[in-house]
């Protein structure tokens, strides 16, 4: 099926014949539903904390901080806006010059309050010779929106959301997402000796606009936190990109001939992540932040959940380091098991004893580590918290997508439906073992736990592949522990008119 010149296309970026092969098996076979044992609720796989365990855990992190370990903030931001407006590229598309939908008329009435609007109205002048409100008062808010979305204006339809101006700062010019990451990561990701390190995903095509951005702000920035930052960026690797195909499973091909690959989501991100070096990582995703004036409560809860995660290390390195000894009792390992059952919410399918519990033990233990917030449901997107079955007939716990569920069995969707929490990508890590040595993360993932979706090409139905995702399939097989965080914590934007709520409007 495979031609010379498919293999030559396959090699230039780092993919083997073999891989294209699997692919389109998967294609073939689908992806196994998952089964459930439970969704994760309060006491039963969410740890919810009181007032004494939160001040724990604050200071179990200040105390990380002050030592030797490292930190990074790791941000995808390599995706781009074009969703956020996609009403309003649906305004502009139609042909109506004036706004009739809800959201339409929401956007032009309160334009004037997003962090943008002075940029805009520079835009619309030097367009149209008009500003915004001339161009309203002349019913032509079409092309306010054009002078907005498209390259003769401010680009936005086309620029990552990390460069697009979010909030205003007072005393000083609008902040993107990447500024407040940097703002955060001063908060509650320095070292003792003050240092910050971020690391972005980009997007090639942008890449020189964020090293413009971080080389204008981040002087000031480091300024007025009194840090010295250490600001990196990768780039999604070709080699994780995965091959489409027609709704017969064959190839799809270009008018040129050549195959058609696809970015496989944002589980390709594992390799970025992989290629960190830092024992704690938080993980969060871009659009997902707020003004200095309101992120009281986000800082201080990234701090509860590195600290809950840095107990949990410390517990973990204590009962390897037992088990390495060889002296541990029945009673000790009992006891372990135990622990594993209640703080880390992983049960075994059968009884264990001796040289079989001292192997199951470490296996579960030995682990990457990731401590996820969730947020009470209120109607938002975002993976649930489940406990689910593994491939070895454990059930521990697993954010899940709706994609992932068996939509044909109700006792499935009811348990879907029933969920009281969910994750908004508010992640913190240990990527390193015991003996501080860094875990091949690509070591941890259920490749079962991809999806298949559908795309239009052309005006062709085509199918893409996406990898297991970065916080779902991609760390199935790590230790995972929810904590409840407030819905204070979670901020996203995405529609544009998010930008209007209380949360980004201080």
């Amino acid at each position: 099926m495979l031609t010379p010149q498919d293999l030559n296309q396959i090699q230039s970026k780092g993919i083997t014949a073999e891989m294209i092969d699997a692919q389109l098996k998967r294609f073939e076979t689908g992806f196994p539903i998952l089964k459930i044992h439970a969704v994760a609720t309060p006491g039963h796989g969410i740890v919810r904390l009181d007032d004494k365990g939160v001040s724990q855990c604050l200071k179990s992190w200040n105390e990380f901080r002050r030592g030797d370990g490292t930190i990074e903030k790791f941000v995808p931001a390599s995706g781009a806006a074009s969703r956020m407006f996609k009403d309003l590229f649906a305004f502009i598309n139609s042909g109506r010059m004036t706004p009739e939908t809800p959201f339409e008329k929401k956007f032009f009435e309160e334009v004037s309050h997003f962090a943008f609007f002075p940029l805009l109205n520079k835009a619309c002048v030097k367009r149209w010779n008009k500003d915004v409100n001339e161009l309203v008062a002349d019913e032509r808010h079409a092309d306010v929106v054009r002078a907005l979305l498209e390259s003769d204006g401010l680009n936005y339809g086309a620029l990552p959301k990390a460069l697009l101006k979010f909030h205003r700062a007072a005393g000083i010019s609008p902040h993107t997402p990447v500024e407040e990451h940097l703002e955060e990561g001063a908060q509650y990701a320095a070292t003792s000796d003050r240092r910050v390190k971020l690391h972005f995903t980009v997007s090639p095509e942008h890449r020189r606009e964020f090293e413009k951005l971080l080389a204008a702000k981040l002087p000031l920035l480091e300024k007025v936190w009194g840090v010295t930052y250490e600001v990196t960026m990768s780039e999604q690797k070709p080699s994780t990109d995965t091959i489409a195909v027609n709704t017969d499973n064959t190839p799809y091909r270009e008018s040129d001939g050549s195959l058609l690959f696809r970015p496989a989501g944002h589980g390709a991100l594992l390799e970025n992540l992989n290629e960190r070096d830092a024992d704690v990582v938080f993980v969060k995703n871009i659009d997902n932040v707020v003004p200095l004036s309101l992120r009281y409560e986000t800082v201080r809860y990234k701090k509860v959940i590195a600290g809950y995660l840095i107990d949990i290390q410390r517990q973990i390195a204590d009962y390897l380091t037992l088990l390495d000894s060889g002296k541990a009792t029945p009673e000790q390992l009992q006891a372990m098991l135990a622990w594993v059952e209640d703080k880390l919410s992983t049960h075994a399918p059968e009884a264990l004893e001796g040289d079989a519990l001292v192997d199951y033990l470490r296996r579960k233990l030995n682990r990457p580590i990731r401590v996820c917030g969730v947020v009470r449901n209120e109607g938002e997107p975002g993976g649930g918290p489940y406990l689910a079955y593994n491939a070895d007939g454990t059930y521990s716990p697993q954010i899940l997508e709706a994609a992932q569920i068996d939509s044909s069995d109700p006792a499935a969707v009811e348990l879907m439906n029933s969920g009281t929490h969910f994750n908004p990508v508010d992640l913190v890590c240990y990527i390193k073992d015991y003996k501080g040595k860094k875990f091949d993360l690509k070591q941890f993932v259920d490749p079962d736990t991809g999806l298949i979706s559908m795309k239009s090409k052309g005006g062709v139905d085509i199918k893409a592949l996406e990898l297991p995702g970065l916080w779902n399939g991609s760390m199935s097989d790590w230790n995972t522990i929810f904590v409840e965080v407030p819905i204070e914590t979670f901020n996203p934007v995405k529609t544009v008119n998010d930008l209007l709520r209380k949360q980004h409007q201080a």
